[in-house]
């Protein structure tokens, strides 16, 4: 049977192969071609060398600062929701896992809003902080900031259902022989999370850090909806930032594809980052 398999390998594999170059290896080598060019359609190009790279934060000779802002923007976004989503999903797992009365109830009422298009739970949610703030002569998109945290609200409400699962998976998954022989040797509720729940934990912890990790840099549905990156496109995410300059300005397409070709980069740079880290923390425990 192994001979037959290994024999055979490459003529299975070679359609799953062809699909991948087609639908992925191709367009994105192309799309990064694009980059250094101006085009309107993919057919329809002229080399330009850097000029959109330029472009990107220089407009007719003065710093245009809005990529940058849509950057440390979708930077800090990031970071309060992998904080957020990944503390309280824990934390919800940890107590559904403590054998208490409806736990599966529980897991599917947490679970349910993952369920729900980003568009439609967006415009759910808008109308309701919109119905709360009018009481104080304010919208969603007053401020920068109340659309910052309108967009953490929904992701993590959306999110939090979905992480807490895999973590339910991981906290099963700990023997309990080991539970039961560390509370014999008299580890108190403290011990136990940080000595023999978190190190075990750390392949659920980098899997839920990752994926909350690209979600929140590529979000853009949500953000879509929800704001539209106003006010004056300041709560603009990069996804949105992207798009906006692609299909809002004529002649924009290859700034907006030099954008996309640094985005790629910051999100491999960080993943790379992150799971080197997470990597020597496991390998630590």
């Amino acid at each position: 049977m192994e001979k037959a398999i290994k024999k055979y390998f490459p003529i299975f594999a070679l359609p799953t192969l062809l699909a991948f170059m087609i639908g992925f290896i191709v367009p994105f080598v192309y799309g990064i071609f694009l980059s250094f060019c101006k085009f309107t359609t993919v057919t329809d190009w002229k080399w330009i060398g850097f000029k959109n790279y330029t472009r990107i934060f220089f407009v007719n000779g003065k710093l245009d600062t809005t990529f940058l802002h849509s950057i440390w923007y979708t930077c800090l976004f990031t970071l309060v929701t992998v904080l957020v989503i990944n503390v309280v999903a824990f934390a919800i797992a940890m107590a559904l896992t403590k054998g208490i009365r409806g736990t599966n109830v529980f897991r599917t009422a947490f679970f349910l809003p993952n369920l729900i298009g980003g568009i439609v739970l967006s415009y759910v949610w808008l109308m309701i902080f919109n119905a709360i703030l009018q009481k104080y002569d304010m919208t969603i998109v007053t401020t920068q900031w109340t659309a910052f945290w309108g967009l953490v609200a929904v992701v993590a409400w959306q999110q939090i259902g979905y992480m807490m699962i895999i973590y339910v998976a991981g906290l099963q998954n700990i023997s309990p022989d080991l539970i039961e022989a560390a509370k014999i040797d008299g580890a108190n509720p403290r011990q136990m999370l940080t000595k023999i729940t978190l190190p075990l934990m750390m392949p659920t912890i980098t899997i839920c850090t990752f994926l909350s990790l690209t979600n929140g840099f590529k979000l853009f549905d949500q953000n879509l909806a929800l704001t539209g990156g106003n006010p004056g496109k300041l709560s603009q995410l990069l996804a949105l930032n992207i798009y906006d300059t692609m299909y809002g300005t004529q002649g924009w397409q290859g700034v907006g594809q030099a954008k996309a070709v640094i985005f790629f980069i910051m999100v491999a740079a960080i993943a790379l980052v992150q799971n080197k880290l997470t990597t020597s923390k496991e390998v630590e425990s």
